[in-house]
């Protein structure tokens, strides 16, 4: 295991965690983010936009990449600036060490929002929790949602819950939820009868956004030969942002992004919710050509959490 300070695209003294199969950045000028994660010494799965990187203190809001944290349903203050140094605490935890890092509570909207990574000693998983805790004098409704910015050029994938078959099941089991913008013609867009995917592609200009509830909560990006997977449990019959959405996928033509959801909750002052990511790294398989049935036999395993890559 390791823990360093160093720099980071510009900005000194990042917190960079690895355990030599992976490894995670942290600047603590910004955030909570995450901007780096990847296999040790290779690239980085996350996009970090290049305008911003290295630079703390804007006046407006900076999609620098990477991962964050942020409260649904999305509202003008989800913006809320994410610029200046948060807090962040290193903790041994025998065979792992955890990063704790908190930003103070938002003038814009009175949250104050903290992620901890968990990393063990070997192996891929990151083990992520989302805290966001109400520091209003007023009761606040609001769902933890974590954002993941993926580099360019790759697929995302999300599941379907279990299909059925219709005498099996009457009522619905999922919904799939649509955007403004949303266009399922195009053709970044692929369904499978378990599973849909989503194409990031950089001449494509029009933004494309799908979400839809599992119990079993995932959504992987394959580039350039690695496969991020992030996974999440879902709560059947609590009450989801977007139409009950536990799962998103965004993307334009920089960036997609791959996102879980948390269940919604009146917050009262003082309190808190929380949501927890497993991320994992693997070799990804071809899945702009792979059947319904071996996309079944590569993720099953994998969501269930059987496999580490």
């Amino acid at each position: 295991m390791s823990l360093e300070r160093r720099d980071y695209a510009g900005w000194p003294d990042s917190w960079w965690l690895g355990n030599g199969e992976v490894e995670l950045v942290v600047p603590p000028q910004i955030g909570p983010r995450v901007m780096r994660y990847g296999r040790a010494g290779g690239p980085n799965l996350f996009h970090n936009f290049a305008d911003a990187l290295g630079r703390s203190g804007e006046p407006d809001w900076q999609n620098r990449g990477g991962h964050r944290l942020w409260a649904a349903p999305e509202t003008p203050s989800s913006k809320a600036l994410d610029n200046v140094s948060v807090e962040v605490a290193a903790e041994g935890l025998g065979l792992a060490i955890r990063l704790a890092l908190r930003q103070r509570a938002e003038p814009e909207s009175g949250l104050e929002k903290e992620i901890e990574i968990q990393l063990a000693h070997a192996g891929t998983a990151v083990t992520v929790l989302h805290r966001i805790t109400n520091r209003n004098s007023r009761p606040v409704r609001l769902a933890p949602w974590g954002l993941s910015v993926m580099r360019p050029g790759g697929i995302a994938v999300a599941g379907f819950p279990p299909r059925l078959r219709q005498d099996d099941r009457l009522l619905p089991t999922n919904p799939l939820t649509m955007w403004g913008y949303t266009d399922f013609s195009d053709p970044r867009w692929r369904f499978t009868r378990r599973f849909l995917l989503l194409r990031q592609d950089p001449a494509a200009t029009a933004p494309q956004k799908a979400g839809l509830f599992a119990e079993n909560a995932w959504a992987a990006y394959a580039v350039g030969g690695d496969l991020f997977l992030k996974r999440a449990r879902a709560c059947a019959g609590a009450e989801y942002p977007d139409f009950g959405c536990s799962v998103e996928i965004l993307t334009n033509a920089a960036m997609l992004e791959v996102e879980t959801l948390g269940r919604l909750a009146t917050v009262e002052p003082g309190a808190a919710v929380e949501h927890i990511e497993e991320w994992s790294l693997h070799r990804a398989p071809a899945l702009d050509t792979a059947s319904d049935e071996e996309l079944a036999e590569f993720f099953y395993p994998l969501v269930a959490g059987g496999r580490d890559g």
